[in-house]
C-alpha cells in the first residue's frame, strides 16, 4: 500500500514523492516532510528552541522549547498558541474562538474516499489508498477527520476534512481550509493565475513574503479574477528544473489561497473556502465536509507538475462518455448571429458548416422565452417556436438530416426580472429585504440553496432536453453573486448560503449527468469565470474565455495549461476583425491556436470566401488527424508568450513515437532574427521525420539544438510541424 503507519508516524508514498506527518507526545499532529522520495522518519528535521513570545502549551510544563507557534503543523487551528494563518477557526457556543485538536485514531483503506454532495477525484480500488486521521477537541467534543487520498502512479495526494460536532453545544465554523502545508525552510515563489473577463489566468510569480499573501474570490464563483489553482516553487523554478508543489481546489465557488513566511522564515501555504461571509453552524451530531484539495509535487520542474495534474484530471476527475473520447468539431451560433436569427438562418449556418466538415451545430442564446436581447427571458426555459418557426425537435431533425449533431445553450442559475418565472416567484431570486438588488447583465441569481428552486429548474431543463435530439449543452453563468439572502429564512441566513448554493448546483449537475450520460456538457461563466476542477467533475470541457482573439488566447491558454488539461479547454476560431479586440489575425494562425483545445468555430461560414472555406476544410482535417495526440498526449510549454516574441507549444506521445509542434510569431521586427525552439518529450536516439518536408532529425538534435523559426514569416504567422518516428 501507498500508506504506511506505525508509532504515530504516517507516511504517504507516491511514485516520486513522500508525504509524512507524526502525532507527537502531546497528540499534536506535526507535518514532517513533503518532497522527493526518502526513507525512514524525517522527524530529525524539527529543531526545538526557546522562542520567547511564542508561547507553550500548558502540558509542556517548564519546557519553553515546545511551541505550536514555531512547529510545522498538519492542520493548524486558531486558539492554541499558533499565531500564524490558521486552517480552522471555530466559534464556540460560549463565544470563545478556540479549538484544540489532538490525535485520537486512524484508519487505512483500499480505494479513494468520496465526498457527499461534492466533486472529488475518484479511482479504482487498486489505484488509490485512503488514510483518515481522527483529531478531537476534548473540551468541545469537536472532531476533525483529515482525509488523504493517495494516487501512487499519478504522484497525487488529495485532502479534505470532515468536521463533526460530537459535543452538546452548537459551534460555528468561521474558517475551514481543506489543506495546509508547512515548510521548515526554503526560498519560495508563489505562482498564481489572475485576470479579468476576457483575459483570464495570466500567470504571475512573486516571492513568498514575510507576512501573508492571499488570492481568491468573493464573487460567488471561482471567478475570472483568480483561479483556484496555485503553485509554490523554489526560487527560480523552471519548466524542467526545480522543486514545486501544486494545489488545486475542487470547488466552483468562493475560495481563498494563502502563502507566507513566519517570523522564523518558515513557509505556510493553505487553500480552502473563503472565510468572508462564511459562518457555518454545527449542532450536536451534524457534520461538514470541506471541498477537496489536490496536491502534487515535482522535483523536475513545472512541466512534470502540470502533466501530473493533466493526467489526473483527465482520468480521475472528468467523467461520462466524453471523458477520453474524441470531441466533435462544433460551430456555435453566437458570433455568427447573436440574437438575430430564426430557424431558417440556423439551418443555413448548419448546411454551410456541414459542407466544411464540422460535426455539430450549437444554438446559443435567444431560442427560448421572450429573449431577443439580454434583458429578458432567463428562467423561461420553453422554446420560442414563433422565432424558430417550429419546435426545437423539428429544428434538431433538420440539423441531424445534414449529418450533424445538435446542441443548445442555457443559463439555468439566472433569472430575468422580465420573465414569467420572476413574476411568479420573485422570492426565488437573491435579494435582501428593503434593498434594491445589484443587477449583472440585467439579470438576478436564483437561490440554488433552496431545493424547490433547483427541482423546478431541473424539471424545465429536462423537458427541453427530452423534447429533441440534443447531444450537447453549454451551461453558462454570466454574473457574480450579490444580495445573498435566502427568503426561506432560519439558519439559511447565517453565512452558509453560498456553500449550500454550490451544493445545489452540484446536485443539479449530478442529476443531469446521470440522466443524460451521453450528453456533452460544456461549462461556461462569461467564458473562463468558473474554469476550475470542481466543474470538470461534471463538464469535461469548459469555454476557456469569451475572448476568441487568437493572440490573446495564446496567453490565456498558456496560463490555463499549468493546471488543466488541453482536452478541457473550449477553443474556437472566430471571424476577424475579432469581436473583442478588433485585431485581424490570419485564418491559419487562428486555427492552429484553437487546435490547442476542444476545437470549433464561432463565426458565420456564409461570409467566408472560397479560399477561407478551403482553409477551414484543411484545418478540420488536420485537427481530426491530431486530436487524440492533442487531448491525450504530453503537453509542453516551449516559450513564455507573456514575455517572449513567440508562442510555442508541443504535444508529444507518451510512447515518444510522434510529436506535434505549434508556434505563432507574436512580434516582428525589421532585419529580424530567427527564433530557435527546442522540442521536448522525444526519445534522444529515435530518428524523426518532419511530415511536411520529409527531413529527418535525431531526437537529441531536436531537443538540444532545436528548430529555427525564420524571421521573415511575419507577425501573427503560425507554424505547425508533425514529427513521426522514422526508424
Amino acid at each position: 500500500m501507498a500508506v504506511k503507519c506505525g508509532e504515530g508516524l504516517f507516511t504517504l508514498r507516491t511514485k516520486n514523492s513522500v508525504y509524512q506527518m507524526k502525532a507527537d507526545r502531546f497528540g499534536n499532529l506535526l507535518h514532517l516532510y513533503y518532497g522527493a522520495v526518502t526513507e525512514g522518519s524525517m522527524e530529525y528535521l524539527i529543531t526545538y528552541a526557546d522562542r520567547g513570545f511564542s508561547g507553550n502549551p500548558y502540558e509542556a510544563g517548564d519546557d519553553r522549547s515546545y511551541s505550536l507557534d514555531a512547529l510545522p503543523l498538519e492542520y493548524p487551528v486558531w486558539g492554541v498558541g499558533d499565531f500564524r494563518t490558521p486552517a480552522l477557526i471555530i466559534r464556540n457556543g460560549d463565544g470563545s474562538y478556540a479549538v484544540d485538536l489532538r490525535f485520537e485514531s486512524y484508519t487505512v483503506q483500499k480505494g479513494k474516499y468520496a465526498l457527499p454532495g461534492l466533486p472529488a477525484v475518484y479511482a479504482e480500488e487498486r489505484e488509490a489508498d485512503t488514510l483518515k486521521i481522527r483529531l478531537r477537541d476534548k473540551v468541545s467534543g469537536l472532531v476533525a477527520e483529515l482525509y488523504y487520498g493517495v494516487l501512487e502512479e499519478e504522484d497525487i495526494i488529495t485532502r479534505s476534512v470532515r468536521i463533526v460536532n460530537e459535543g452538546e453545544a452548537a459551534v460555528y465554523i468561521e474558517k475551514a481550509a481543506s489543506a495546509a502545508l508547512d515548510f521548515l525552510y526554503g526560498d519560495y515563489e508563489l505562482l498564481h493565475f489572475y485576470g479579468r473577463h476576457a483575459m483570464e489566468r495570466t500567470m504571475q510569480r512573486v516571492p513568498v513574503m514575510n507576512g501573508t499573501q492571499a488570492v481568491g474570490s468573493r464573487r460567488g464563483t471561482s471567478s475570472h479574477e483568480h483561479n483556484p489553482f496555485i503553485i509554490l516553487g523554489e526560487h527560480g523554478v523552471g519548466e524542467e528544473h526545480g522543486i514545486c508543489y501544486g494545489l488545486a481546489f475542487v470547488y466552483s465557488g468562493q475560495f481563498k489561497a494563502e502563502a507566507g513566511k513566519d517570523q522564523y522564515e518558515q513557509t505556510r501555504v493553505l487553500v480552502g473556502l473563503q472565510e468572508e461571509c462564511f459562518s457555518y453552524p454545527l449542532k450536536k451530531g451534524e457534520e461538514f465536509f470541506t471541498p477537496e484539495a489536490v496536491l502534487g509535487f515535482s522535483g523536475e520542474g513545472l512541466t512534470k507538475l502540470s502533466q501530473n495534474f493533466h493526467r489526473t484530471f483527465r482520468q480521475h476527475l472528468c467523467r461520462g462518455s466524453y471523458k477520453l473520447s474524441e470531441r466533435p468539431v462544433l460551430i456555435n451560433s453566437w458570433e455568427a448571429a447573436y440574437f438575430d436569427f430564426d430557424g431558417e438562418k440556423i439551418v443555413k449556418v448548419a448546411k454551410e458548416a456541414a459542407a466544411l466538415g464540422m460535426d455539430m451545430l450549437v444554438l446559443d442564446d435567444g431560442w427560448f422565452g421572450k429573449r431577443d436581447d439580454d434583458c429578458s427571458g432567463l428562467g423561461d426555459w420553453y422554446v420560442n417556436e414563433k422565432k424558430l418557426g417550429g419546435s426545437l425537435g423539428e429544428l434538431s431533425e433538420r440539423i441531424h438530416a445534414l449529418g450533424m449533431k445538435f446542441g443548445i445553450w442555457m443559463e439555468p442559475e439566472m433569472v430575468s426580472e422580465d420573465s414569467d418565472l420572476y413574476r411568479a416567484h420573485p422570492d426565488w431570486a437573491f435579494a435582501i429585504p428593503g434593498r434594491a438588488p445589484v443587477r449583472g447583465r440585467c439579470q438576478l441569481v436564483l437561490d440554488f440553496s433552496r431545493k424547490e428552486v433547483v427541482d423546478f429548474i431541473f424539471g424545465q431543463v429536462c423537458a427541453v432536453l427530452d423534447s429533441a435530439a440534443i447531444e450537447y449543452l453549454k451551461w453558462d453563468m454570466n454574473r457574480s453573486i450579490t444580495d445573498v439572502y435566502s427568503a426561506c429564512g432560519g439558519e439559511q441566513n447565517s453565512g452558509v448560503i453560498l456553500y449550500r448554493y454550490m451544493l445545489g448546483l452540484y446536485d443539479f449537475l449530478e442529476r443531469l449527468v446521470k440522466r443524460y450520460p451521453d450528453l456533452l456538457l460544456e461549462g461556461c461563466s462569461g467564458g473562463g469565470g468558473r474554469f476550475d476542477a470542481g466543474m470538470l467533475y461534471y463538464t469535461p470541457q469548459i469555454w476557456c474565455s469569451d475572448n476568441t482573439d487568437a493572440i490573446d488566447r495564446i496567453r490565456i491558454q498558456y496560463g490555463t495549461s499549468f493546471g488543466y488539461p488541453v482536452s478541457a479547454v473550449g477553443s474556437h476560431v472566430s471571424a476577424v476583425p475579432n469581436h473583442q479586440t478588433g485585431r485581424s489575425v490570419p485564418l491559419v494562425t487562428r486555427g492552429i491556436t484553437a487546435m490547442a483545445g476542444s476545437f470549433g468555430y464561432e463565426l458565420d461560414p456564409g461570409r467566408m470566401t472560397e479560399e477561407e472555406k478551403a482553409c477551414v476544410r484543411e484545418q478540420i482535417k488536420e485537427y481530426k488527424k491530431y486530436r487524440k495526440l492533442i487531448h491525450n498526449g504530453l503537453y509542453f510549454r516551449l516559450s513564455n508568450p507573456l514575455i517572449e516574441e513567440i508562442g510555442a507549444w508541443e504535444f508529444a506521445a507518451e510512447n515518444k513515437e510522434e510529436a506535434l509542434f505549434q508556434a505563432v510569431i507574436l512580434l516582428n521586427h525589421g532585419n529580424g532574427l530567427p527564433h530557435y525552439i527546442r522540442l521536448k518529450g522525444l526519445h534522444p536516439d529515435y530518428l524523426y521525420r518532419r511530415e511536411d518536408t520529409g527531413e529527418l532529425y535525431r531526437g537529441n538534435a531536436l531537443m538540444n539544438g532545436g528548430i529555427p523559426i525564420p524571421s521573415g514569416m511575419g507577425e501573427y504567422q503560425a507554424l505547425q510541424i508533425h514529427f513521426v518516428r522514422a526508424d
